[in-house]
């Protein structure tokens, strides 16, 4: 990373596991101010520059956060992560972390009482602010109603309890293992254990459950395209930046070898989102569906996609690569959607991707999700059900929403199995053909059940009949 410019005011926090490894940064009187999950921009000031990077701040926690600090200095400002030792050539002087402790609880004293962002901008000393106060003042112009939180729809609300029925078995079993193994040398990337997905002994044992009693094929789902995102939506903890490093140009075709070696009889591909990419990622997607496919014509291929910015060729690059489910996911109901979502996507943009995947070819099976909890009602759930449906899916997943620190969308009810099951009866009497409904459930949840196998076999061999 390039030193700051001289004044810099430079914002970072000590290495946490999967934070974005870039910094980027807005400028406003002289002043340089660097945000892990901002992009650099001469026309915001530090104040914008927060409000609209905001989500890159995403994969901190309470404890992360107060490790953030603000240093002035000039070109020959460095960090050593192991040295513990800041330097600044303005001063001549090295600071210990220990001083900076001191500084900056002094500091936080000043700060809690609502110094503003200018204000301490303004200042041209070596100090630490507490960045609570800091985000606090200038997000929306609303503090948290709830500890923790950034902004008005994040913190956890301690009057909302976890229940029980979210607590899950540890994964074991035969299959189980036998996948875990194979991961490190194939070199695979999965969400399942990337995001310490709940269902992945359930998902890799064949549907069975944790531990290991499943008669299914086993599923698993494979991260391509980084793993940082160029949005920042509220509920995901994924990395963000708007200039991710560029993919693997070589990546379809390795991840294409190594997961037709692999155990698996149903694999799901997914990326983050790739707005930095012309065609958004998605001849990515192609080439590596196009070549596990001649490799191993006999897996069941799902590609769960992002929006391509509304670009329907994109869609249809991606839906015509020879998968078998197209999956994009809804999310969450309109009314919630600016609040849930990046601004980039939208709830009848993505209703226009998969009703463009639905007629790219006969018989192609399509998958959407929504998350349950985020304060939506069960009207609005239903019109949004309805709304899928009449785009032609097939397949709809509904899960709990899970914060995953309080700098996250704030979970507003745990909706009970009961509700669930009765979101799965609902489902199916609008004509779902499978609808997968349950606390834990999520978009890929047990993807190669039997029953979506036997679907997914009857429609291509349906469309071989019409072909032939």
């Amino acid at each position: 990373m390039a030193a700051p410019a001289p004044g810099a005011m430079m914002f970072r926090r000590d290495e946490v596991a999967g934070a974005a490894s870039t910094s980027r940064c807005s400028a406003l009187g002289g002043h340089r101010f660097v945000v892990v999950g901002a992009q650099p921009s001469s026309s915001l000031n530090p104040v914008a520059s927060v409000r609209r990077h905001f989500n890159g701040l995403h994969r901190s926690s309470d404890a992360d956060l107060q490790n953030y600090v603000c240093r002035s200095g000039s070109k020959g400002l460095r960090s050593s992560m192991e040295g513990k030792k800041y330097r600044s050539s303005k001063e001549g002087a090295n600071v210990s972390q220990d001083q900076l402790r001191g500084i900056s609880a002094e500091l936080q004293k000043r700060v809690q009482g609502g110094e503003s962002l200018e204000s301490s901008l303004s200042e041209g000393h070596t100090k630490a602010v507490d960045p609570a106060t800091l985000f606090n003042s200038t997000l929306e112009g609303s503090q948290s109603p709830y500890p923790g939180g950034l902004g008005p729809h994040t913190g956890r609300d301690p009057t909302v309890k976890k229940p029980a029925w979210l607590r899950q078995r540890a994964p074991q079993g035969d299959r189980y293992e036998e996948l875990k193994g194979s991961l490190s040398t194939l070199k695979l990337n999965t969400v399942c254990e990337e995001a310490q997905c709940p269902n992945i002994g359930e998902c890799w044992n064949g549907g069975g459950g944790a531990g290991g009693e499943g008669d299914g094929i086993g599923t698993a789902t494979i991260m391509l395209l980084g793993d940082t995102c160029t949005r920042g939506c509220r509920f995901c903890a994924v990395a963000t930046s708007r200039t991710p490093a560029p993919p693997d140009p070589m990546e379809p075709e390795n991840t294409a070898k190594a997961i037709a070696s692999w155990g698996v009889g149903y694999v799901v591909l997914t990326s983050v989102d790739r707005d930095d990419m012309l065609d958004g990622g998605s001849d990515h997607f192609a080439r590596t569906v196009k070549t596990l496919k001649a490799l191993k014509p006999e897996i069941l291929v799902e590609c769960l996609v992002s929006d391509f910015r509304g670009d329907l060729s994109a869609v249809a690059h991606v839906a015509d690569s020879g998968l078998d489910v197209f999956a994009h996911n809804i999310e969450t109901v309109k009314r919630l959607q600016r609040i849930v979502r990046d601004p980039r996507a939208g709830y009848e943009q993505s209703m226009s991707v998969l009703k463009h995947a639905k007629g790219v070819r006969e018989g192609m099976v399509t998958k959407s999700s929504i998350m349950l909890g985020l304060g939506e009602t069960d009207d609005e759930v239903k019109q949004t059900m309805q709304d899928l449906r009449a785009v032609g899916v097939d397949i709809v997943t509904l899960g709990q929403y899970l914060q995953p620190t309080p700098l996250h969308l704030t979970v507003k009810e745990y909706v009970t199995p009961e509700k669930f099951d009765y979101w799965k009866q609902y489902g199916e009497s609008i004509g779902f053909r499978y609808v997968a409904s349950g606390p834990l459930v999520r978009s890929s949840y047990r993807a190669g059940e039997f029953f979506v196998e036997s679907m997914i076999r009857e429609e291509r061999r349906k469309t071989q009949q019409l072909s032939s």
